[in-house]
């Protein structure tokens, strides 16, 4: 039986060379960033659901700073409004003293004067900034909101009755702020009113049970705005538990699109180098043998 033997193998040694260095390539890629598609070409499906992943994750990380921003600034307004409860609750407690008939003249001017000092007080905290911006000025955060008048005590607000809207992921959107107005100033019960008219009593010994019911009044409308911040803070972690598993579930799916199994990449990278130095062998033994020419005289 004839064997035919091809007397041309370099085109066939040189494909094998190029194909071999090729595999090699990829596997040492593979290994060296830990992807399996690190171009397009690699796998165009799991190169655009990648890209997709990257476009949400992208998002998630808006979202979450979105969040973080809007959480120190409710956690800022909560903790404010709680001390202005308390400087309600002190306000009320110095009326009810000052109420009872016992009290001389100069112990009511003496409380009247603390009520000044928490008129004072109540206005730092109405101005209350978080991260360089006035957290009760409405949209307005770059106006410190509230004026005291000492002279008259009165207070006068500079920043607007306007509200954003805040998204913290796809379709959930919150407030993102109240209205200093809509909190101190507020027709139910206005604050800032509340305390100068029982400096006003406690001054001049007259009406002050009324007062004292004007102050518990805005305490409790106070009190009924602040539950915003608690919803919202409650909201808000919400998001962030969302949005932080949703990056977690993102990652996952980026390493089963893309993601090098190493083992195998390592496997082919010593598979291509054996089959790389098997082609450079054989065909420096092709290119060694003789030719018809080596046997012409």
């Amino acid at each position: 039986m004839a064997i035919r033997l091809d007397p041309n193998l370099i085109p066939d040694l040189l494909v094998s060379i190029q194909q071999s260095r090729q595999n090699l390539g990829t596997a040492d890629q593979q290994l060296a960033t830990g992807l399996r598609v690190n171009q397009l070409s690699d796998d165009p499906a799991a190169a655009a659901a990648f890209v997709g992943n990257r476009s949400q994750s992208s998002q998630d990380d808006q979202f979450l700073q979105n969040v973080g921003t809007l959480q120190t600034r409710f956690q800022t307004a909560d903790s404010t409004l709680s001390n202005v409860i308390t400087v309600l609750t002190r306000a009320i407690s110095i009326g009810t003293e000052g109420a009872n008939g016992t009290l001389s003249a100069a112990d009511q001017q003496a409380i009247a004067g603390e009520v000044q000092g928490l008129i004072s007080q109540l206005t730092g905290l109405a101005n209350t900034s978080s991260q360089g911006a006035y957290i009760f000025s409405g949209t307005a955060v770059g106006t410190q909101p509230f004026t005291l008048n000492p002279a008259t005590n009165g207070v006068t607000y500079n920043g607007n009755t306007s509200v954003t809207s805040v998204q913290l992921s796809n379709g959930t959107f919150v407030n993102g702020n109240v209205p200093g107005s809509q909190l101190f100033q507020n027709p139910g019960g206005n604050a800032f009113t509340a305390l100068q008219d029982l400096n006003n009593a406690l001054t001049s010994g007259n009406n002050i049970g009324a007062a004292v019911t004007e102050v518990s009044q805005a305490l409790s409308q106070v009190s009924t705005q602040r539950v915003f911040y608690g919803n919202a803070l409650n909201q808000i972690s919400l998001s962030q538990n969302f949005l932080n598993q949703d990056k977690l579930n993102l990652s996952s799916q980026e390493n089963t699109l893309v993601g090098a199994d190493l083992a195998t990449a390592a496997s082919n990278f010593a598979q291509a180098q054996t089959a790389n130095q098997a082609a450079l062998q054989a065909t420096s033994r092709v290119l060694s043998l003789p030719t018809i020419l080596d046997y012409l005289v």
